[in-house]
């Protein structure tokens, strides 16, 4: 049995290990150990029973280990999982019991499903995914590397997102529409066009503001 490591100890780690607790031991092939974070202190004001084990900068692999990225940020994200990935540390996939993936779908190592998020028919996901709280993808939707889904996102079919996308609480884009790399949609917002790498937009409908 290997040690679940959760990088990152802040709002989202914190969430992450709810939800890697709910997943019931014969499902899974890890036991939860603890945290990885460049500040010790990180849980001092917090009532959690596991700890930060060690920080992230200097963390030696080891093969009795499987670790999850709980950062938000798609660049920490992805330069975190690549780094680890790279010395060869294996990523979990943590996938609440009841969130739902379809029979024809696929996904990369790293996944994180939120209770009550969605996978329909025919999707592809990289790694290092995160689909938050009642957030899905409908069918034939792709998802590159490294891209966040907030709560209540709905990534409608044939939309795709390339790398490192973050969408934003409530977010719509449209059937067909594409994502540039590193965009970021605020929340709300709801994408009828294309969208170019490394723009922000937001509104309804949404709209480049910087």
């Amino acid at each position: 049995m290997k040690k679940l490591l959760i990088i990152g100890a802040g709002g989202f780690g914190r969430e992450v290990l709810g939800y890697a607790l709910d997943i019931k031991r014969e499902n899974r092939d890890w036991e939860l150990y603890g945290f990885l974070d460049d500040n010790p202190d990180a849980l001092d004001n917090y009532n959690c029973e596991y700890k930060v084990v060690g920080p992230i900068h200097d963390h030696i692999i080891q093969e009795d280990e499987i670790y999850v990225c709980a950062l938000g940020d798609p660049k920490a994200k992805l330069k975190i999982g690549r780094d680890f990935k790279a010395r060869g540390a294996v990523f979990a996939n943590i996938i609440h019991p009841t969130a739902r993936i379809g029979r024809t779908s696929v996904y990369g190592q790293g996944l994180i499903m939120c209770p009550y998020s969605i996978i329909t028919e025919n999707v592809k996901i990289g790694e290092f995914n995160t689909i938050n709280l009642f957030s899905g993808y409908g069918h034939n939707a792709i998802a590159e590397d490294g891209c966040t889904l907030s709560s209540h996102c709905d990534v409608t079919g044939y939309a795709y997102l390339e790398e490192g996308v973050f969408l934003g609480s409530n977010v719509s884009i449209l059937p067909g529409v594409r994502v540039g790399k590193y965009s970021r949609i605020g929340a709300g917002s709801i994408v009828l066009k294309n969208v170019p790498a490394y723009v922000t937009m937001f509104g309804n409908p949404a709209k480049v503001i910087c």
